[in-house]
């Protein structure tokens, strides 16, 4: 096949010709042209008819053939010298001295081919040789085509060292671990002397995880990274190779790059499903064309492994995450409403936020000196089987077990989860919940033990929900003065008795039997409240 010599500010390139080929500055054009004069998408050449043509796009600058400026298009012919702003690409013909395609060799296509190549005549010899040298820089020739053992030893050693990142990431590596090797393994295989990977926080925003420059891993060094460079990688979601910074037409606006005296750099994205993960990025600030389309291609092999690798420790992460909350809501609620909670079919807010919400305290009367009678063994069964019960009540009547305070339990009615008859819900439960210790008793009393009695206290009120904790302990209540009403209402209940406030009767349905109490004065109030003596009602069946 046919192909060009491009011959611009980045040096010398060979590139092979396809059916269609667009050339210009943009790095999503078939042949990059890295020259601040040349247009995004400076021309076009195609094979039509056998022939190719060059057609320019109307480009500012103009394009040029033999000196010649092209009008609208024209027909190329071997040795045409193309001028596009200060770079010139020559088009060469597809047959080469002797008849051998140089394509059918580099591909190995025939031993014939190759056997020739390696013989050569005196013409075409130096012209096969200077271009395999440069086609060794940006690819890995088959075994018979390779006559240079430093060469070998070279690709050898890269491609040892991928194979050395592959096995890193099977070994299940934390992200930072992963990195920190990933970066190691490229410093062996290009000579950089910086090297950074920037993952997407929580905020996509790209922060650094790993920074390494040639003396190790430096966790303090300064990163300071071309905005210019990563919002070209990330946006085109394409690699960039540029082999002199400063020179560059699209790094031209970075300061970034002047200020740090970058001269060759390699930036390349970590893509897992279309989605940019991340960034990888090597530079170098003494040489220029301190990496090769070798060491790119290779560079992207192992961003893509580690794309994968950061990918599934994130996803289990999240998956652990995951666990915990659903672990932790199916302590809290009944299951079907915490299957909804988990669903998105219902929405607990992270922040906090006012609710209404009817609070249920309930107390074992005398359980201290229940427990320094009796076993500690027995004494923890019967209150584990005493627990067991009263959160199956709780749950029938989907409240939310806020939390157990020793022998004490806080339940909540409205919230996370809201009904229109929450304070309805916490009195029935509160019924079941006293009748139950009937049965249980039955069994206290066959393993010698004191029956237990409760007593019940209830408040309705807004409070303000939500997440409360640390970062690593973060559990969901409820806090304001209705929970401690809540509290002091269940302190002077006595064994046996349930005690209510106004503000929880106000909003019953006339079902409960009910009796006022004298006022009682309580902690944190200025006037005595009424108090209100749950005597019967009807539970639901």
């Amino acid at each position: 096949m046919a192909r060009i010599s491009i011959m611009g500010p980045s040096g010398r390139q060979e590139r092979q010709l396809f059916r269609h080929n667009s050339l210009g500055r943009h790095p999503r054009n078939t042949h990059q042209v890295l020259d601040r004069v040349v247009s995004k998408e400076h021309c076009h050449i195609e094979l039509i008819d056998d022939r190719y043509v060059l057609k320019d796009l109307g480009s500012l600058n103009g394009t040029y053939v033999n000196g010649e400026r092209v009008q609208k298009e024209r027909l190329l012919e071997p040795g045409d010298e193309i001028t596009i702003g200060s770079t010139r690409v020559v088009f060469e013909p597809a047959a080469r001295p002797g008849g051998v395609s140089f394509d059918a060799l580099l591909s190995g296509e025939s031993r014939e081919a190759t056997n020739r190549f390696k013989i050569g005549d005196s013409d075409a010899g130096p012209l096969i040789r200077a271009k395999v040298s440069i086609l060794a820089e940006k690819t890995f020739f088959a075994e018979e085509l390779i006559q240079d053992d430093a060469s070998l030893r070279r690709d050898y050693e890269k491609l040892r060292a991928s194979y050395e990142v592959t096995q890193a990431i099977e070994l299940g590596t934390s992200i930072t671990a992963l990195c920190n090797k990933i970066l190691e393994v490229a410093f062996r295989l290009v000579p950089a002397d910086r090297g950074v990977v920037l993952l997407h926080n929580d905020n996509n925003i790209l922060e650094p995880v790993s920074v390494r420059t040639a003396e190790g891993v430096d966790p303090e060094q300064e990163v300071i990274v071309s905005k210019t460079v990563l919002d070209t990688v990330v946006r085109e979601k394409e690699a960039v190779l540029s082999h002199d910074a400063s020179a560059d037409a699209r790094f031209q606006s970075a300061q970034s790059v002047i200020m740090q005296g970058i001269r060759s750099t390699m930036c390349v994205p970590l893509i897992h499903n279309e989605t940019v993960l991340g960034v990888m990025m090597l530079d170098s600030k003494l040489a220029t064309h301190a990496f090769t389309e070798k060491d790119l291609a290779l560079f992207e092999t192992v961003a893509s492994q580690a794309a994968v690798a950061v990918q599934n420790t994130l996803f289990a992460k999240k998956l652990e995450q995951e666990a915990v909350t659903r672990e932790r809501f199916r302590r809290l609620l009944s299951p079907d409403i915490a299957e909804q909670v988990l669903s998105g079919k219902l929405e607990v807010k992270k922040g906090g936020e006012l609710r209404e919400t009817t609070i249920l305290f309930a107390d074992i009367r005398g359980f201290t000196s229940i427990s320094e009678s009796c076993e500690p063994q027995i004494v923890v069964d019967a209150l584990n089987e005493y627990f067991e019960r009263m959160v199956e009540i709780v749950f029938r009547y989907e409240g939310t077990l806020d939390k157990f305070i020793g022998d004490e339990m806080m339940v909540l009615f409205g919230s996370p989860v809201s009904h229109s008859d929450d304070p309805v819900r916490a009195v029935r439960a509160a019924l079941e919940m006293q009748a139950a210790l009937a049965s249980l008793n039955e069994r206290h009393e066959a393993r010698g033990l004191p029956p237990f009695e409760i007593g019940i206290g209830i408040n309705t009120g807004e409070v303000v929900a939500g997440y409360i904790g640390s970062s690593q302990a973060l559990e969901y209540t409820v806090i304001g003065d209705p929970v401690n009403t809540g509290s002091r209402l269940c302190s002077l209940a006595r064994a046996g008795q349930t005690l209510i406030s106004e503000g929880t009767v106000d909003k019953l349905d006339g079902s409960f039997d009910l009796e006022e109490l004298p006022a009682e004065r309580v902690k944190g109030k200025a006037q005595p409240i009424r108090v209100f003596e749950l005597l019967g009602g009807a539970v639901r069946e």
